[in-house]
């Protein structure tokens, strides 16, 4: 592991700790705590590991946890499967890192963006960045198109661009949520100079990002429905789908469907005008 990754590795593993309740965890009641959770030899106990070797891997030392360690340690401190996976990756048991993040989205993805339809629907490499998008994204968030390439990072854009606010109904949980899903994914390039930068500008640019991003929490994605404020046709319920291209797996493509025949549907075949 690099430096980095052990100490995210330490930080992530405290946070967690302090979050676990030593009642469920089958622990005899003991006398006041000056802090809350697990203690560190408690954790170390549960885990089938010394307290000192425990101790090391919060202290961000040199040490490599092996997977039935690291599953040991998922085990007691009640990780989601989110955070297992994130743990995992961190520790070098999640499979090879994303490719390039300055990846082009190639012609035939774009192909496909395209033949989407109605359907927004835009493509992000490994960093978040919007490498490419269909004419039903840029219809249903016009500024991507205005957004100097430099700034068109989804990350970026959720937490300071006020249209992006307001699309989303709610920004508040909606915001947290991309924050957990990207901090999952980039945990083991957390030194990448892109990420650090990133980071470091969302920091100084949103105190929201900085408290979410300091409570080390992470998800990952799952498809679901996701309500939008549009300025124009109004009120979107849409199905969010996240796929990865066999061919380019450095790329993800994010696409928002409607239910066929709904309100929603018909509102995004009036976004996109006339057939021509």
């Amino acid at each position: 592991m690099s430096a980095t990754a052990r100490r995210e590795l330490a930080e992530f593993l405290r946070s967690r700790r302090d979050q676990v309740d030593p009642r469920d965890s089958g622990l005899p009641p003991g006398g006041p705590r000056r802090t809350p959770g697990l203690r560190r030899e408690e954790v170390a106990l549960l885990s089938g590991v010394s307290s000192t070797w425990y101790t090391w891997l919060e202290q961000g030392r040199d040490i490599h946890p092996s997977r039935q360690v690291v599953d040991a340690l998922a085990r007691t401190l009640r990780m989601s499967p989110a955070e297992h996976g994130y743990v995992l990756r961190l520790t070098g048991h999640g499979g090879p890192a994303p490719a390039d993040p300055g990846q082009e989205v190639p012609g035939h993805v774009q192909r496909l963006l395209d033949a989407l339809g109605p359907s927004p629907a835009y493509a992000i490499t490994a960093d978040w960045s919007i490498a490419g998008w269909n004419r039903a994204y840029e219809l249903f968030y016009p500024g991507v198109a205005a957004v100097p390439a430099a700034e068109r990072n989804l990350l970026w854009l959720v937490f300071t661009d006020p249209a992006v606010r307001a699309l989303l109904a709610d920004w508040p949980g909606d915001s947290r949520r991309f924050l957990t899903q990207f901090r999952a994914e980039v945990g083991p390039r957390l030194a990448d100079p892109v990420v650090v930068d990133l980071v470091a500008r969302l920091e100084a640019a949103s105190p929201h990002f900085r408290a979410g991003w300091a409570s080390h929490d992470v998800d990952r994605f799952s498809s679901a429905e996701r309500r939008f404020e549009h300025p124009e046709v109004g009120s979107l319920l849409l199905e969010h789908h996240q796929l990865t291209p066999a061919d380019a797996p450095g790329l993800q493509l994010v696409v928002y469907t409607a239910a066929a025949g709904s309100e929603s549907a018909e509102r995004l075949l009036g976004l996109a005008g006339p057939a021509v």
